[in-house]
Protein backbone atom coordinates (compact mmCIF):
# COMPACT_ATOMS: atom_id res chain seq x y z
CA UNK A 1 0.00 0.00 0.00
CA UNK A 2 1.55 3.51 -0.66
CA UNK A 3 1.61 6.68 1.46
CA UNK A 4 -1.33 8.21 2.19
CA UNK A 5 -2.38 11.70 -0.25
CA UNK A 6 -4.82 14.21 1.12
CA UNK A 7 -7.35 12.76 -0.59
CA UNK A 8 -6.92 9.36 1.69
CA UNK A 9 -6.64 12.45 4.53
CA UNK A 10 -9.79 14.05 3.63
CA UNK A 11 -11.49 10.93 3.44
CA UNK A 12 -10.20 9.74 6.83
CA UNK A 13 -11.14 12.76 8.46
CA UNK A 14 -14.49 13.24 6.69
CA UNK A 15 -13.48 16.81 5.38
CA UNK A 16 -13.03 18.36 2.04
CA UNK A 17 -9.74 18.54 0.25
CA UNK A 18 -10.28 22.51 0.27
CA UNK A 19 -10.23 22.20 4.18
CA UNK A 20 -7.10 19.92 4.27
CA UNK A 21 -5.30 22.45 2.01
CA UNK A 22 -6.34 25.13 4.64
CA UNK A 23 -5.07 23.35 7.58
CA UNK A 24 -2.08 21.87 5.98
CA UNK A 25 -1.16 25.66 5.20
CA UNK A 26 -2.16 27.05 8.21
CA UNK A 27 -4.73 29.41 6.89
CA UNK A 28 -7.74 30.81 8.40
CA UNK A 29 -11.41 29.93 8.08
CA UNK A 30 -11.33 26.40 9.68
CA UNK A 31 -12.72 26.11 13.08
CA UNK A 32 -10.49 24.33 15.81
CA UNK A 33 -12.43 21.28 16.55
CA UNK A 34 -11.48 20.81 12.58
CA UNK A 35 -8.26 21.49 12.67
CA UNK A 36 -7.43 19.21 15.60
CA UNK A 37 -9.50 16.21 13.46
CA UNK A 38 -7.45 16.84 10.92
CA UNK A 39 -4.14 16.93 12.89
CA UNK A 40 -5.49 13.88 14.66
CA UNK A 41 -5.70 12.00 11.52
CA UNK A 42 -2.40 12.70 10.17
CA UNK A 43 -0.90 10.81 12.85
CA UNK A 44 -3.43 7.85 12.23
CA UNK A 45 -2.94 7.53 9.13
CA UNK A 46 0.64 7.79 9.07
CA UNK A 47 0.13 11.19 6.41
CA UNK A 48 3.68 12.68 5.69
CA UNK A 49 3.51 15.64 3.28
CA UNK A 50 5.60 15.52 0.51
CA UNK A 51 6.57 19.49 1.17
CA UNK A 52 9.17 19.44 -2.41
CA UNK A 53 5.95 19.52 -4.06
CA UNK A 54 4.08 21.66 -2.44
CA UNK A 55 6.69 24.60 -1.87
CA UNK A 56 7.33 23.88 -5.62
CA UNK A 57 3.69 24.43 -6.43
CA UNK A 58 3.11 28.15 -4.05
CA UNK A 59 6.82 29.10 -4.95
CA UNK A 60 8.09 29.19 -1.38
CA UNK A 61 11.67 29.02 -0.75
CA UNK A 62 12.76 28.37 3.32
CA UNK A 63 15.58 30.72 4.02
CA UNK A 64 17.08 29.60 7.25
CA UNK A 65 20.84 31.15 9.21
CA UNK A 66 23.26 29.34 11.39
CA UNK A 67 24.27 31.33 14.00
CA UNK A 68 28.42 30.29 14.90
CA UNK A 69 30.72 31.24 16.93
CA UNK A 70 33.18 33.69 14.82
CA UNK A 71 36.31 31.69 15.91
CA UNK A 72 37.79 28.86 14.04
CA UNK A 73 38.40 25.29 15.11
CA UNK A 74 37.84 22.00 13.45
CA UNK A 75 34.32 21.17 14.94
CA UNK A 76 33.37 24.11 13.18
CA UNK A 77 34.85 23.15 10.53
CA UNK A 78 32.41 20.35 10.26
CA UNK A 79 29.42 21.87 10.78
CA UNK A 80 30.39 24.21 8.00
CA UNK A 81 30.78 21.37 5.87
CA UNK A 82 27.72 19.39 6.56
CA UNK A 83 25.31 23.11 6.04
CA UNK A 84 27.14 23.56 2.33
CA UNK A 85 26.00 19.57 2.06
CA UNK A 86 22.55 20.56 3.45
CA UNK A 87 22.42 23.40 0.88
CA UNK A 88 23.07 20.99 -2.06
CA UNK A 89 21.04 18.23 -0.91
CA UNK A 90 18.07 19.73 0.22
CA UNK A 91 18.27 22.59 -3.14
CA UNK A 92 15.17 20.28 -4.60
CA UNK A 93 12.89 21.46 -1.38
CA UNK A 94 13.59 24.95 -2.44
CA UNK A 95 15.33 25.53 1.02
CA UNK A 96 19.04 28.17 1.10
CA UNK A 97 20.86 28.02 4.18
CA UNK A 98 23.75 30.81 5.40
CA UNK A 99 25.57 31.76 8.21
CA UNK A 100 26.09 34.20 10.62
CA UNK A 101 29.34 34.72 12.40
CA UNK A 102 29.22 36.06 15.46
CA UNK A 103 31.35 36.14 18.79
CA UNK A 104 30.56 33.55 21.35
CA UNK A 105 31.41 35.52 24.28
CA UNK A 106 29.90 38.62 23.88
CA UNK A 107 25.98 37.96 24.72
CA UNK A 108 25.42 41.97 23.87
CA UNK A 109 26.21 41.44 20.03
CA UNK A 110 24.91 38.25 19.89
CA UNK A 111 21.99 39.80 20.57
CA UNK A 112 22.36 42.63 18.90
CA UNK A 113 22.99 40.53 15.65
CA UNK A 114 19.78 38.65 16.35
CA UNK A 115 17.68 41.85 16.74
CA UNK A 116 18.32 43.08 13.07
CA UNK A 117 17.06 39.49 11.36
CA UNK A 118 14.09 40.61 8.98
CA UNK A 119 11.12 38.20 9.25
CA UNK A 120 10.78 39.41 5.32
CA UNK A 121 14.78 37.91 4.72
CA UNK A 122 14.76 34.78 7.54
CA UNK A 123 12.10 32.58 8.29
CA UNK A 124 14.47 30.12 10.64
CA UNK A 125 17.32 30.84 12.28
CA UNK A 126 19.39 27.98 14.18
CA UNK A 127 21.37 29.64 17.22
CA UNK A 128 24.93 28.17 18.68
CA UNK A 129 25.87 30.38 21.66
CA UNK A 130 26.03 30.21 25.19
CA UNK A 131 22.69 30.56 27.61
CA UNK A 132 22.78 34.25 28.47
CA UNK A 133 19.48 36.63 29.46
CA UNK A 134 20.36 38.37 26.19
CA UNK A 135 19.80 36.02 24.26
CA UNK A 136 16.92 34.53 26.23
CA UNK A 137 14.92 37.84 25.57
CA UNK A 138 16.11 37.57 21.68
CA UNK A 139 14.55 34.65 21.03
CA UNK A 140 11.84 36.04 22.64
CA UNK A 141 11.96 38.87 20.06
CA UNK A 142 12.32 36.45 17.12
CA UNK A 143 9.24 34.25 17.98
CA UNK A 144 7.13 37.35 18.18
CA UNK A 145 8.17 38.52 14.62
CA UNK A 146 7.25 35.09 13.51
CA UNK A 147 11.07 33.84 12.63
CA UNK A 148 11.49 30.40 14.15
CA UNK A 149 14.35 29.50 16.56
CA UNK A 150 16.32 26.43 17.22
CA UNK A 151 19.06 25.77 19.71
CA UNK A 152 22.03 24.00 17.79
CA UNK A 153 24.31 21.93 20.24
CA UNK A 154 23.83 24.74 22.93
CA UNK A 155 20.73 24.79 24.96
CA UNK A 156 18.22 27.30 25.50
CA UNK A 157 16.05 25.76 28.54
CA UNK A 158 15.18 29.43 29.21
CA UNK A 159 13.97 30.46 25.96
CA UNK A 160 10.80 29.17 25.00
CA UNK A 161 10.01 27.77 21.55
CA UNK A 162 13.69 27.13 21.39
CA UNK A 163 13.54 23.09 20.46
CA UNK A 164 17.01 22.14 21.20
CA UNK A 165 18.73 20.39 18.35
CA UNK A 166 22.20 17.89 20.41
CA UNK A 167 22.83 15.81 22.46
CA UNK A 168 21.82 15.24 25.96
CA UNK A 169 24.70 16.98 27.96
CA UNK A 170 23.80 15.30 31.01
CA UNK A 171 24.08 11.69 29.90
CA UNK A 172 27.12 12.60 28.23
CA UNK A 173 28.66 13.61 31.24
CA UNK A 174 27.12 10.72 32.72
CA UNK A 175 29.18 8.77 29.93
CA UNK A 176 31.90 10.11 30.32
CA UNK A 177 32.20 9.59 34.30
CA UNK A 178 31.84 5.69 33.73
CA UNK A 179 34.49 6.25 31.31
CA UNK A 180 36.69 7.72 33.74
CA UNK A 181 35.79 5.67 37.01
CA UNK A 182 36.95 2.40 34.58
CA UNK A 183 39.20 3.65 32.70
CA UNK A 184 41.02 4.60 35.91
CA UNK A 185 40.99 1.19 37.67
CA UNK A 186 41.76 1.50 41.35
CA UNK A 187 43.95 4.23 40.80
CA UNK A 188 43.80 7.41 43.22
CA UNK A 189 43.99 10.90 42.85
CA UNK A 190 43.02 14.23 40.89
CA UNK A 191 41.20 14.15 38.17
CA UNK A 192 40.99 17.73 35.79
CA UNK A 193 38.44 19.45 33.98
CA UNK A 194 39.04 21.79 31.30
CA UNK A 195 36.98 23.81 29.10
CA UNK A 196 36.43 27.00 26.84
CA UNK A 197 33.91 28.44 29.10
CA UNK A 198 31.40 27.36 31.74
CA UNK A 199 28.70 29.74 30.64
CA UNK A 200 27.84 27.50 27.90
CA UNK A 201 24.53 25.35 29.22
CA UNK A 202 26.36 22.07 27.25
CA UNK A 203 29.43 22.50 29.81
CA UNK A 204 27.40 23.18 32.90
CA UNK A 205 25.02 20.14 31.87
CA UNK A 206 28.40 17.73 31.12
CA UNK A 207 29.99 18.16 34.47
CA UNK A 208 26.66 18.05 36.48
CA UNK A 209 26.46 14.60 34.87
CA UNK A 210 30.48 13.97 35.34
CA UNK A 211 29.86 14.62 39.16
CA UNK A 212 26.74 12.77 39.86
CA UNK A 213 28.88 9.71 38.32
CA UNK A 214 32.10 10.38 40.16
CA UNK A 215 30.50 10.68 43.51
CA UNK A 216 28.80 7.53 42.61
CA UNK A 217 31.31 4.81 42.01
CA UNK A 218 35.19 6.72 41.74
CA UNK A 219 34.92 8.60 45.45
CA UNK A 220 38.80 7.21 45.42
CA UNK A 221 39.32 10.33 42.77
CA UNK A 222 39.14 13.96 43.31
CA UNK A 223 37.78 15.64 41.02
CA UNK A 224 39.14 19.48 40.81
CA UNK A 225 37.03 22.95 39.99
CA UNK A 226 36.48 23.82 36.10
CA UNK A 227 39.30 25.47 34.64
CA UNK A 228 38.03 28.24 32.10
CA UNK A 229 40.15 28.57 28.78
CA UNK A 230 38.51 31.06 26.86
CA UNK A 231 39.99 29.95 23.58
CA UNK A 232 42.95 31.73 24.80
CA UNK A 233 46.21 29.48 24.30
CA UNK A 234 48.33 31.73 26.14
CA UNK A 235 45.92 30.99 29.12
CA UNK A 236 45.42 27.72 28.52
CA UNK A 237 48.78 26.37 29.13
CA UNK A 238 49.24 28.68 31.68
CA UNK A 239 46.03 27.22 33.97
CA UNK A 240 47.25 23.72 32.42
CA UNK A 241 50.96 24.11 33.84
CA UNK A 242 49.76 25.88 37.15
CA UNK A 243 46.67 22.80 37.69
CA UNK A 244 49.79 19.70 36.92
CA UNK A 245 52.02 21.64 39.23
CA UNK A 246 49.75 21.76 41.93
CA UNK A 247 48.35 18.70 41.34
CA UNK A 248 51.60 16.53 41.29
CA UNK A 249 48.89 13.07 41.45
CA UNK A 250 46.57 13.59 38.09
CA UNK A 251 45.48 10.05 36.85
CA UNK A 252 42.44 11.69 35.00
CA UNK A 253 41.91 14.44 32.30
CA UNK A 254 38.52 15.54 30.99
CA UNK A 255 39.03 17.83 28.31
CA UNK A 256 34.72 19.18 28.13
CA UNK A 257 34.46 21.13 24.97
CA UNK A 258 34.82 20.45 21.07
CA UNK A 259 37.75 22.65 20.73
CA UNK A 260 40.91 20.75 22.32
CA UNK A 261 43.74 21.52 20.26
CA UNK A 262 45.31 24.19 22.37
CA UNK A 263 44.33 22.58 25.44
CA UNK A 264 46.31 19.16 24.07
CA UNK A 265 48.92 21.08 23.12
CA UNK A 266 49.39 22.64 26.73
CA UNK A 267 48.91 19.12 28.26
CA UNK A 268 51.63 17.54 25.77
CA UNK A 269 53.93 20.32 26.56
CA UNK A 270 53.92 19.34 30.28
CA UNK A 271 54.87 15.47 29.44
CA UNK A 272 51.47 14.45 30.34
CA UNK A 273 51.45 10.74 29.35
CA UNK A 274 50.11 7.95 31.76
CA UNK A 275 47.07 9.84 32.72
CA UNK A 276 43.59 8.96 31.10
CA UNK A 277 42.23 11.66 28.61
CA UNK A 278 38.52 11.89 27.40
CA UNK A 279 37.55 14.46 25.14
CA UNK A 280 34.29 15.32 23.52
CA UNK A 281 33.89 15.40 19.43
CA UNK A 282 35.54 13.30 16.50
CA UNK A 283 37.19 15.72 14.92
CA UNK A 284 40.45 15.22 12.65
CA UNK A 285 42.84 16.20 15.71
CA UNK A 286 40.56 14.35 17.98
CA UNK A 287 41.07 11.29 15.91
CA UNK A 288 44.75 11.54 15.79
CA UNK A 289 44.83 11.38 19.01
CA UNK A 290 43.00 8.87 19.50
CA UNK A 291 44.68 6.82 16.67
CA UNK A 292 47.88 7.35 18.23
CA UNK A 293 46.88 6.60 22.08
CA UNK A 294 47.25 10.24 23.63
CA UNK A 295 43.08 9.97 24.28
CA UNK A 296 41.56 7.15 25.41
CA UNK A 297 38.00 8.06 24.08
CA UNK A 298 35.76 10.75 22.33
CA UNK A 299 31.93 11.09 23.30
CA UNK A 300 30.90 12.71 19.97
CA UNK A 301 27.43 13.29 18.39
CA UNK A 302 26.72 12.99 14.08
CA UNK A 303 27.43 16.85 12.93
CA UNK A 304 25.51 16.16 9.70
CA UNK A 305 22.47 14.69 11.54
CA UNK A 306 22.76 17.88 13.48
CA UNK A 307 22.94 20.35 11.03
CA UNK A 308 19.84 17.68 8.76
CA UNK A 309 18.00 17.79 12.25
CA UNK A 310 18.19 21.49 12.38
CA UNK A 311 17.05 22.50 9.24
CA UNK A 312 13.99 19.69 9.07
CA UNK A 313 12.66 21.17 12.80
CA UNK A 314 12.93 25.20 11.20
CA UNK A 315 11.37 24.00 8.22
CA UNK A 316 8.80 21.83 10.14
CA UNK A 317 8.04 25.22 12.57
CA UNK A 318 8.17 27.71 9.52
CA UNK A 319 5.30 25.07 7.96
CA UNK A 320 3.39 24.99 10.81
CA UNK A 321 4.22 21.04 10.57
CA UNK A 322 5.13 18.22 12.91
CA UNK A 323 8.13 16.72 13.65
CA UNK A 324 9.25 12.76 13.84
CA UNK A 325 10.88 12.75 17.24
CA UNK A 326 12.51 9.63 16.66
CA UNK A 327 14.32 11.08 13.70
CA UNK A 328 15.77 14.41 15.45
CA UNK A 329 16.84 12.52 18.27
CA UNK A 330 21.18 13.14 18.45
CA UNK A 331 22.46 9.68 19.54
CA UNK A 332 25.26 10.13 21.89
CA UNK A 333 28.47 8.08 20.69
CA UNK A 334 31.63 6.39 22.48
CA UNK A 335 34.63 6.50 20.06
CA UNK A 336 37.76 4.39 20.96
CA UNK A 337 40.45 3.42 18.90
CA UNK A 338 39.13 -0.34 18.38
CA UNK A 339 36.17 0.97 16.80
CA UNK A 340 37.27 3.35 14.55
CA UNK A 341 37.25 2.82 10.57
CA UNK A 342 41.06 3.49 10.26
CA UNK A 343 41.99 0.52 12.60
CA UNK A 344 38.80 -2.05 11.69
CA UNK A 345 37.98 -1.13 7.91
Amino acid sequence: MGKPTTKDLARAAGVSLATVDRVLNARTGVRQVTVDRVQKTIKEIGFVRDLAAANLARNKEYRLVFFLPDHDDEFLDLVRAAIAEANTSMAHERINVSIIYVPSNDPHRIAMALDELSPTLVDGVAIMAPETPQVRDSIARLNSRGIAVVAFVSHQPTAENAYYVGINNKAAGRTVGQLMARFTGERQGAVLVLTETMQSRDSQERRLGFDHIMAKYAQRLHVCPSMESYGDPERTAKIVRTALESQPDVVGIYLMSHDIGETMKALEAQGVQQQVIIGHELTPHTRACLLDGRIDAVITQDVGHLVRSSVRVLRAKVAQLGTVASQERIRIEIILRENMPEING
